[in-house]
């Protein structure tokens, strides 16, 4: 009697070890399942990236390079750097309207240095694909790894700066300012 319920465990074991072999065979299947796809998304990506970067890097040496650099280092207490730093890594919409809009100067602070160079508004000077090019360029380079800016960001960053042009020029700006009539000066 003695075999039998040991015979039994030993199976019981047996199944249960062949269980947990299919459970994980079955983990092991998706996780590959889920890598390849990945890769090919990040494949298909990866050539208009690419494409991306290699524009913008023709559009960085020839508008930024003078106060950035071209290690992206910038220029202490005058021009910011632009390696890992929340303003490059950060929102893409944000760092559009800085290129669309330029900068007064101080405004910039980067490890507790402030930048005071004023940067001059490019959205009359470069398109909105120059500027997502340089934009992926400078977010993929100098150490950097982010995501691309594309047209739309810097489309949509646009028309907030448009935007807040119309706002301004609304039926709030218009006031209509009465001269003051001075009274006549006695000698």
């Amino acid at each position: 009697m003695p075999a039998c319920p040991v015979g039994r465990r030993r199976t019981l074991v047996q199944q249960q070890i062949f269980q947990r072999r299919s459970i994980m065979k079955y983990i092991f299947s998706i996780s590959i399942v889920f890598f390849l796809l990945s890769s090919s998304f990040t494949a298909k990506q990866q050539p208009a990236l690419k494409a991306s970067v290699e524009r913008g890097q023709k559009v960085y040496a020839a508008t930024c390079i003078a106060c950035h650099q071209a290690d992206g280092l910038g220029v202490q207490r005058m021009n910011p750097p632009l390696v890992k730093t929340k303003w490059v890594l950060g929102d893409k919409k944000a760092l559009a309207k800085i290129v669309l809009n330029g900068l007064k100067g101080g405004e910039i602070e980067i490890d507790g240095d402030d930048f005071h160079n004023p940067m001059p508004p490019q959205k009359d000077q470069l398109s909105d694909q120059q500027i997502a090019d340089a934009l992926t360029y400078v977010r993929n380079s100098f150490g950097n790894k982010a995501s691309a800016v594309t047209v739309a960001d810097v489309k949509a960053a646009r028309g907030v700066v448009a935007g807040a042009g119309k706002a301004a020029a609304g039926p709030a700006a218009k006031k209509v300012v009465t001269p003051v009539k001075k009274a006549p000066v006695k000698h």
